[in-house]
């Protein structure tokens, strides 16, 4: 009987300690300081992103095109994770592998994009100034687990051919897009505030808890 308390003991221990470990991932990195915006750069539009706590706090700029704060640092196969929160009449989005045209920040970005949004397609992956979408429209189903006014945990895998996502648990997107993801195999991971036409906003959307670990072949 002692032997198997202390053996039992012994599994709940290391079953404790691996939960810690899985955790506190030493894999995963903060592309976010939590203190300034080092290691990022701004690429078109003329929205505007600052630190708000423990976010960063991006703002419509009226009569803005579409802008994006984007890492320095470029990623090929990787794990995504964040959390966003987003005004109801705005919509957004987190660029993956992107580039910029002629690689300078005035250039176009372009890439994929996840979607950040209410209209029931949140997930899905969008090409931004990249032909459109590309999850097949039979497989963009309508859903609502994108919570309005609350914070929602995105995660993404994106290795080869294949971009897979999930919002708050539940998995969106399983893309396969071999044509369309070879052009952008490697890129920066950027975060969008859409434009606004003349009259429209404010708007803000928040990111926070931003974290990537590469992925080995």
């Amino acid at each position: 009987m002692k032997r198997a308390m202390i053996f039992a003991s012994f599994l709940i221990t290391f079953a404790l300690i691996a939960t810690a470990q899985a955790e506190d991932d030493p894999k995963f990195v903060n592309l976010f300081n939590g203190k300034n915006l080092e290691g990022w750069t701004q690429r078109n539009g003329t929205a505007t992103y600052v630190i708000d706590g423990d976010a960063i706090l991006g703002k419509t700029s009226e009569g803005s095109p579409n802008s994006f704060l984007c890492t320095n640092k470029l990623y090929a196969d990787f794990e995504l994770k964040f959390e966003v929160k987003v005004d109801s009449a705005l919509n957004s989005g987190v660029q993956i592998r992107s580039q910029s045209e002629g690689g300078k920040p005035e250039g176009r970005v372009n890439g994929p994009q996840v979607e950040i949004s209410l209209d029931k397609m949140a997930g899905y992956v969008y090409g931004e100034s990249a032909g459109g979408w590309m999850t097949p429209d039979a497989d963009r189903k309508p859903h609502d687990y994108f919570k309005d006014g609350e914070w929602n945990a995105y995660r993404v895998v994106a290795k080869g051919n294949r971009i897979q996502t999930w919002i708050n648990d539940h998995q969106i997107a399983d893309t396969t897009h071999e044509e369309r993801f070879k052009s952008h195999p490697k890129g920066f991971i950027g975060l969008q505030v859409h434009g606004v036409g003349a009259g429209q906003g404010p708007f803000e959307v928040r990111w926070r808890n931003v974290q990537l670990r590469e992925l080995t072949k």
